[in-house]
């Protein structure tokens, strides 16, 4: 009887044990449908574990908050620290940081915390190229591709052959730790005002062309741009315009004619008109127009940028005016048949205030709203060149614009201004998987 006893007793935990492994399998069966189903659940996991207090940010000394919100009192102790220059060099990293940092690049990329992993399928299957063109402040660059880095996209970089030896050292090392990031094939020395800013370009598109990647849409810039909006953000606005372009291109006003009517050439290192020699008409008989040197284009359109027999004798054509940069992509978005672009009426004409490739303030055309002249509020940082340089100031205004990309920024003018759009960023990156989940 009592071998019956424990015989039932073993039974019955034999039994048990079936059935709690048998919970088990399914429990563990549905924690695997619901990773299935939810691709963003490991992504956000991991995303979460990688923090967002910025390794070269102010952190304790700005409220970035308070900033973005446009607080008065967040946006005075922001300016007064920018204007210590105690404040500015302690955040300063020196070109040689990058090269001795890059040698163990696992270390590189989890200290800086790059992104390294796609964030979700849509943008896993979305990819976008990029050609940034940089000649100076590794520092300024590096924060720029922390900020735009996917592992699914595609990014050439192009350094001025001016450039100093340190500073290419520092870009080429930072992209030697990246599958997808790599240097352009040909480099350009760059003369202000003349065509090699576009070849800089072109070189890129002919680069990425030739890459495995397919990707969907070029982007370009330079080292002082930085994005106001996610790359998720980007990808589904980008999925809209459906294969149309997105930059400025309007009719070339009466005071810019003088750049597309005579030969221009290198004098003295600067690029000026030949004594007065005129151009011949543009071929095709093609009306041109102005915009800027930055833009967002479909794949298409790049590859028709390199094969298309009217644009390449367009380009020619252009190759010896002033400030080409500014009428040849201007001038494609009007051609009929290339592919995403718009009719020559001016109906079609779009401003840089409506293209979303790039948001700008200039000096002539700040003010207040009340004004019937002005486009933006005044500058909250400095000027160069009439170009407002932000500052924590332009945050709250600048996120709530329709633009990818703002120039300029400079770490050495306004690094909280930087610092707490990056944060901003990172931030709206986790609110967005979170909505997914």
């Amino acid at each position: 009887m009592k071998w019956l006893m424990t015989r039932r007793v073993r039974s019955n935990s034999l039994t048990l044990a079936v059935l709690l492994a048998a919970l088990c399998i399914l429990c563990l069966f549905s924690m695997g449908r619901k990773d299935v189903q939810n691709p963003n659940h490991s992504s956000l996991s991991r995303l979460t574990r990688i923090g967002y207090d910025d390794i070269d940010g102010p952190e304790k000394a700005c409220n970035c908050t308070a900033i973005l919100e446009g607080k008065p009192e967040a946006l005075n102790e922001a300016k007064i620290l920018t204007m210590h220059k105690s404040f500015i060099e302690s955040l300063r990293i020196p070109d040689h940081f990058y090269v001795n940092a890059s040698k163990d690049c696992t270390n590189f990329k989890m200290s800086r915390k790059y992104l390294t992993f796609p964030l979700s399928r849509e943008e896993e299957h979305f990819p976008l190229a990029y050609a940034i063109v940089v000649h100076h402040k590794a520092q300024n660059f590096e924060r720029l591709l922390r900020a735009i880095y996917a592992p699914q996209n595609i990014y050439c970089i192009h350094v001025d052959l001016k450039a100093a030896p340190s500073f290419f050292d520092a870009i080429s090392s930072l992209a030697s730790c990246f599958p997808n990031v790599f240097m352009v094939s040909r480099r350009e020395k760059m003369i202000y005002n003349s065509w090699s800013r576009v070849q800089a370009d072109i070189n890129c598109m002919a680069d990425l062309m030739a890459t495995d990647v397919a990707w969907k849409y070029f982007i370009n810039l330079c080292g002082q741009d930085f994005p106001i909006k996610t790359n998720l953000d980007m990808v589904r606005k980008l999925r809209v315009l459906d294969g149309a372009n997105s930059m400025e291109s309007e009719a070339m006003s009466a005071g810019k004619l003088s750049r597309v009517q005579f030969v221009h050439k290198l004098v003295y290192g600067y690029w000026k008109a030949d004594g007065g020699k005129k151009k011949g008409p543009p071929p095709f008989q093609l009306p041109i127009f102005t915009g800027n040197a930055y833009i967002l284009v479909s794949r298409a359109f790049v590859l028709s940028v390199l094969e298309d027999h009217r644009i390449l004798a367009l380009i020619e054509w252009t190759k010896d005016t002033f400030n080409p940069e500014e009428t040849i992509w201007a001038t494609i978005q009007r051609m009929p048949g290339v592919p995403g672009s718009t009719w020559t009426s001016s109906k079609y004409d779009m401003t840089d205030m409506n293209a979303m490739a790039r948001l700008v303030k200039w000096s002539w055309h700040e003010g207040e709203r009340s004004s019937r002249q002005a486009v933006y509020p005044p500058c909250q940082g400095s000027h160069v060149r009439g170009v407002c340089v932000y500052g924590a100031g332009d945050l709250h205004w600048m996120v709530a614009q329709q633009h990818f990309f703002a120039n300029k920024f400079d770490t050495d003018t306004d690094p909280v201004a930087i610092y707490c759009l990056e944060k901003y960023l990172r931030q709206r990156v986790l609110a967005q998987l979170r909505e997914e989940n």
